[in-house]
């Protein structure tokens, strides 16, 4: 085995020692919910999602209850996620499809799943791994910047980084690995001023400023 092998198998070991038994941040109780959620978090913190789905999900938490709010009323109620106009368009319009073409229900299907407006590989992998329990890896921003950072699975693109870690991670250990790395890039590793002095990888990673 190679020292970089070495490396990050000794990573995973540590993430996994720290963030066992991690979850979603994101407060949902459907799949629909879930989605719709994770759709509202692009550049956007969970905790500003949740305090917006508060208010959003009492209102309008299944496709047909979306579209009777409209997009006007959504998009009033979703702004402080950001990006409120396109969000609320793929929203009404992925609530439409789902009506009209899926009887109301989020498809299981990764393929299915990143048809649907607003919905790319992260999203989808999201929701196939927390919802439907099937292996995967969602590269956000904190899973591309350790993933490179710790030279874990370095990648110019999401997807190269998603396609490395699922190479030196067991695919059993996907969707938990998922979650050890967007806790520790929230609570440690920061893209500003990551906290080394504080970091249980900071003896091994390649990154580590002590």
């Amino acid at each position: 085995m190679s020292e970089l092998e070495n490396l990050r198998r000794e990573e995973l070991k540590i993430l996994e020692e720290t963030y066992r038994g991690a979850v979603p941040e994101l407060k949902f109780d459907s799949v629909f919910e879930l989605l719709i959620a994770v759709i509202l978090s692009a550049q956007c913190t969970d905790k500003r999602v949740n305090e917006v789905t508060k208010i959003l999900f009492p209102l309008a938490n299944t496709p047909e209850k979306i579209l009777s709010l409209g997009q006007s009323k959504l998009e009033e109620i979703i702004k402080p996620c950001g990006l409120s106009r396109s969000k609320a368009k793929h929203i009404v319009e992925t609530s439409k499809i789902l009506q009209e073409s899926y009887g109301g229900e989020v498809p299981s299907d990764f393929d299915e799943l990143i048809k649907l407006p607003g919905v790319g590989r992260k999203t989808a992998n999201v929701v196939t791994s927390v919802a439907f329990k099937t292996p995967a890896i969602a590269v956000d921003t904190h899973v591309f910047r350790l993933a490179n950072r710790m030279e874990l699975a370095p990648g110019a693109t999401p997807l190269e980084v998603e396609l490395g870690l699922q190479k030196i991670i067991p695919r059993e250990k996907w969707s938990d690995a998922h979650h050890w790395l967007i806790w520790h890039g929230r609570e440690i590793c920061k893209a500003r001023n990551p906290k080394c002095d504080a970091c249980p990888l900071s003896r091994i990673c390649p990154s580590s400023t002590i």
